[in-house]
């Protein structure tokens, strides 16, 4: 059974500020709860284009994602690749904010390996994810100024 959630935030930045360090893996740890961040085969301080798997680490535990679309300063799509999920595909749609600045709604989808345990998974990224979201958003702000 698959299983989605959403978050929003708002950053002061223009979509495009916000865009850029979504797709620089190497910003990805100045915002997140992410200790460290590489591109299998490319580098994480240039910018990611679709097809590429980026690989985040947090402790002991590492996450492979693969970025499957980019529109630009409007859409950044990945999906996780292993770990828990048997599927899992994250969104971040940008759009331009009433008054100046950015809506991020970042969304996933997915479907856990362990049966029985999708709430929990629900929960937990849902409140992990919005971590992630608001972290963007300052993180672009500060950048942009």
């Amino acid at each position: 059974m698959p299983y989605s959630f959403a978050v929003t935030a708002r950053s002061q930045a223009a979509p495009e500020a916000v865009f850029a360090a979504l797709t620089h893996a190497a910003t990805w740890p100045s915002w997140s709860p992410i200790d460290s961040a590489d591109v299998e085969g490319g580098d994480p301080a240039a910018r990611q284009q679709a097809g590429d798997t980026r690989v985040f680490r947090t402790g002991r535990n590492v996450s492979r994602e693969r970025v499957v679309e980019l529109v630009p300063d409007r859409r950044f799509v990945y999906d996780n690749l292993g770990g828990p999920f048997r599927s899992y595909r994250g969104t971040v749609e940008l759009a331009p904010a009433a008054g100046g600045g950015t809506d991020i709604t970042w969304s996933a989808a997915f479907e856990p390996r362990m049966p029985l345990s999708g709430a929990f998974w629900r929960w937990y990224l849902t409140r992990f994810v919005q971590g992630m979201a608001d972290g963007l958003a300052a993180y672009a702000a500060r950048a942009a100024k």
